[in-house]
C-alpha cells in the first residue's frame, strides 16, 4: 500500500510542477523569478529521467542519476533562496548587496562543512559523494527553515506582505523543510518508519508544490511604504554610510581651511592690535601741533592791535 501511495506522490510532483511552470508563463512571472523557473523546470526534466531508470533499469543506474539530479535541484534550490532575497530586498540596495554577500559566503562554507564531513565520515556502501550532498541538503534545508522564519519575524519591518510571492516561494519551500527535518528526527528516533518518512516529505512537498500555484495567481500588494520602510531605510543608510566612508585624503583640505582662517584670524587680530597703541599718540601728539599756529596768529593779532592803539 505504502509503495502504490509513493508511486501516486511521486508521479504527482511533476504534473503539479507542470501547472506551476504554466501559470507562470501565463501570468509572465518566469521573468520576475528566473531562477525559481527553472527550478521547476529541473525537477520536471529530473523526473523524466528518473521514472525510466527507475521501471526499466537497474538499482545502480538509479542510485548514481538520482543522486547527480539531487545535486544540481539542490544547487538550483539554494538559487532560488538568493532570488527570493533580492526580491525583498528589492527597495533597499544596500541590505540587497550585502544579502548577496553574505550568500556566497554560506555557499563556500555549506560547501566546506561538506566536504569536512565526507571526508571524515566512515566508509559506507552510499560513498563520500553521496556524503557530502546529504550534508549539503541538510545545509539548504536548514536555510530554508531560516527563511521562513525570517519573513515572518522581519515583514513588517521590510514592508513585505504575505499576499507576496517572494513569500509564498518562501513558504513553501521552508514548510516542506521544516516538515522534512522534524521528520528526520523522527526517523532517527524510530518513531517513523522509512516509508512513512517518504510519504511524509513527499505530501509536504506536493502541498508546497499548490501553494506556488495559488500564489502566481494572487494579486501582488503596493508594497508597504509607511510602515515598512522608516526601520529599513535607516538600516540601508547606515549600510550605505559604512561602505562608501570619507576617504583619508579627504579631510585634509578640510584641516588646511581651518588651520589657514585660524592663521588669518591670529594674524589680523595681532596687527591690529600693533596699531591701536601707535595711532592713540599720534591723535594726541597732533592737536598741540595743530592748534600752535592758531596761538602764534593770535598773539600777532593781538600785537598788530597794540602797535595800533
Amino acid at each position: 500500500m505504502n509503495s502504490h501511495l509513493q508511486l501516486a506522490l511521486w508521479i504527482a510532483h511533476p504534473v503539479l510542477q507542470l501547472g506551476v511552470v504554466f501559470a507562470m508563463l501565463r501570468r509572465k512571472q518566469h521573468q520576475v523569478f528566473p531562477v525559481f523557473f527553472s527550478y521547476a523546470l529541473a525537477e520536471i526534466a529530473g523526473f523524466a529521467i528518473l521514472f525510466p531508470i527507475h521501471k526499466w533499469c537497474g538499482y545502480a543506474a538509479y542510485f548514481y542519476t538520482y543522486w547527480l539530479c539531487a545535486a544540481v535541484t539542490l544547487a538550483i534550490g539554494f538559487k532560488v533562496i538568493h532570488e527570493v532575497f533580492l526580491d525583498i530586498f528589492r527597495p533597499y540596495h544596500t541590505l540587497k548587496d550585502l544579502g548577496t554577500v553574505m550568500f556566497k559566503w554560506a555557499g563556500l562554507v555549506m560547501l566546506m562543512a561538506a566536504g569536512v564531513i565526507a571526508a571524515a565520515s566512515p566508509a559506507s556502501d552510499q560513498g563520500p559523494v553521496v556524503q557530502a550532498i546529504i550534508t549539503m541538503e541538510r545545509c539548504v534545508r536548514v536555510i530554508q527553515c531560516g527563511l521562513i522564519l525570517f519573513l515572518i519575524v522581519f515583514s513588517k519591518y521590510l514592508g513585505v506582505s504575505w499576499k507576496q510571492r517572494s513569500f509564498g516561494i518562501a513558504m513553501g519551500f521552508g514548510g516542506s523543510a521544516i516538515v522534512e527535518q522534524i521528520g528526520v528526527a523522527l526517523r532517527a528516533s524510530s518513531y517513523l518508519s522509512e516509508p512513512s518518512l517518504n510519504v511524509l516529505i513527499m505530501s509536504s512537498y506536493n502541498i508546497a508544490i499548490l501553494l506556488w500555484f495559488a500564489y502566481i495567481f494572487v494579486e501582488q500588494p503596493a508594497r508597504s511604504a509607511i510602515v515598512a520602510p522608516l526601520a529599513s531605510q535607516r538600516w540601508d543608510q547606515s549600510l550605505s554610510d559604512l561602505q562608501r566612508p570619507a576617504g583619508a585624503d579627504s579631510l585634509i583640505p578640510m584641516f588646511e581651511g581651518m588651520v589657514d582662517r585660524a592663521f588669518s584670524n591670529t594674524s589680523s587680530s595681532s596687527f591690529q592690535q600693533r596699531e591701536e597703541p601707535e595711532e592713540r599718540p599720534l591723535l594726541i601728539a597732533s592737536r598741540p601741533v595743530e592748534s600752535a599756529p592758531r596761538a602764534v596768529s593770535r598773539s600777532l593779532y593781538q600785537d598788530r592791535l597794540v602797535s595800533k592803539a
